[in-house]
């Protein structure tokens, strides 16, 4: 259990639930803040269930945060193409209720300390332009933008932004 602005919040692993909670978690937050549809949550459902069904612990990582039983934020590293393309940071979520606390610095903490731990060398991530909240996290770690582009895949102009850190 760790303290963070007052809140005690328990950072585990996997724990039952966790695939349809983190999927919940961001078909919400991005339908009602971005206006992405249900290929959007299909593909997070789809994608974080191959990733756990391949999990490797020891380039693979997954946290979740708990308060009061319930998972209110995640994150994830997926090394499996480390050696080539860098550790991909994935599924970083917190519950919008819990934002502002110091728990997504918990959570991005834990996976960087993993992958020092793991000697993957690099982390990138893909996020959306205008997560303001989620880049100055980012920038804070020493992520730096290098690439960008515009699509419409998930029923909304978005643009995706990729993040990279050397560690």
């Amino acid at each position: 259990m760790q303290s963070t602005s007052g809140i005690q919040v328990e950072i585990k692993g996997y724990t039952p639930g966790t695939i349809g909670r983190i999927t919940e978690l961001h078909a919400i937050y991005y339908s009602q803040n971005w206006g992405l549809d249900v290929k959007f949550e299909a593909e997070i459902a789809t994608q974080l269930s191959e990733f756990l069904l391949r999990f490797e612990p020891s380039h693979d990582g997954i946290w979740t945060a708990i308060l009061n039983g319930k998972v209110v934020g995640a994150i994830a590293i997926d090394g499996s193409k480390a050696k080539s393309k860098g550790a991909r940071l994935r599924w970083f979520i917190l519950s919008p209720e819990y934002q502002g606390y110091g728990i997504g610095q918990l959570l991005l903490e834990k996976a960087i300390v993993f992958c020092k731990q793991a000697q993957l060398n690099q982390i990138y991530l893909w996020t959306l332009s205008g997560l303001t909240a989620a880049r100055h996290l980012y920038e804070k770690f020493g992520f730096v933008v290098d690439e960008e582009y515009t699509d419409n895949a998930w029923g909304n102009t978005v643009t995706h932004q990729k993040f990279n850190l050397k560690l």
